[in-house]
């Protein structure tokens, strides 16, 4: 199966993929009073304006879903990539 990720975000120059890693922070972002100094830093990233960029882009659904639920959305893109692939008619 497929390790794809779910999500890429544009956060300035550069593009984040979106992880139970990510997401924990994404959780302590928007449920405590982390700055964005402190997210971006976590992040890896290089400014508080990155960091801002970062959650301009975010849709707003992702900062407030459960970890467990990621888990399952992943595996559900893995799946159906993996039924899409062994029924292709080259695969036939």
């Amino acid at each position: 199966m497929s390790e794809e990720p779910v999500f890429r975000v544009k956060a300035g120059e550069k593009e984040i993929v979106l992880d139970e890693k990510v997401l924990g922070v994404l959780q302590r972002y928007v449920r405590t009073e982390m700055t964005l100094e402190e997210l971006a830093s976590e992040l890896g990233l290089s400014s508080w304006e990155e960091a801002y960029d970062f959650i301009k882009n975010i849709p707003a659904w992702i900062l407030w879903i459960q970890p467990m639920l990621w888990k399952t959305l992943k595996a559900m893109k893995s799946v159906k990539e993996e039924y899409v692939r062994t029924k292709s008619p080259k695969n036939k």
